[in-house]
């Protein structure tokens, strides 16, 4: 493989590299479905998301 041919695979598994860890980033901020239960000064709260 000359260094021609190699330039577009580095970029494709960059692009699929970046894909990856978007996706996680987006799991990862994404709010859980669910009931949520906070304790706190103001009492008990419970939230349905």
């Amino acid at each position: 493989m000359n260094r021609s041919s190699l330039i577009p695979v580095v970029i494709g598994v960059l692009a699929i590299a970046v894909a990856i860890l978007g996706y996680q980033l987006y799991q990862d901020r994404k709010q859980p479905d669910g009931v949520q239960i906070n304790v706190g000064p103001g009492g008990l709260t419970i939230e349905k998301r």
